[in-house]
């Protein structure tokens, strides 16, 4: 499990994410490509928070192929395209994760390769060495 860094002498996080994440030694990491909200059937819900789901189900299958989980992340970057998707992008982020919190960025960009989509979910997952 990874140990969340917050210390006393810098400002607490706004929201549900921890200031810094250590590894435990031995662990392996997994880094996912930024990931829309966009379903494996070219599906792209209409809101935000319904693609920011979409985008962390993503997530979560592609750290599943490496035998991992969303438990095992260790570093969120997500990008919206206005500041009106922050909360439910949050909402979003906050129902899939517990303690510790990720270590986790949130920017507001111009957009994406096509306007319809709100957000980008990147990820680091930090998890048990494989056995070879």
């Amino acid at each position: 499990m990874h140990k969340p860094l917050s210390p006393t002498s810098i400002h607490p996080p706004f929201s549900a994410y921890s200031n810094g994440v250590e590894v435990p030694q031995g662990q392996r990491l997994v880094f996912c490509s930024g990931q829309l909200g966009i379903d494996r059937h070219g599906r792209i819900p209409p809101t935000v928070g319904e693609q920011a789901a979409v985008a962390f189900d993503n997530v979560a299958a592609i750290l599943a192929e490496a035998g991992l989980g969303l438990e095992h992340v260790v570093r969120i970057n997500a990008f919206v395209t206005s500041r009106e998707h922050l909360k439910p992008y949050m909402e979003a982020r906050n129902a899939r994760f517990g303690q510790p919190m990720p270590a986790s960025t949130l920017v507001i960009v111009s957009g994406f390769s096509r306007p319809e989509f709100f957000v980008e979910i990147e990820v680091v997952a930090a998890g048990p060495a494989s056995e070879v």
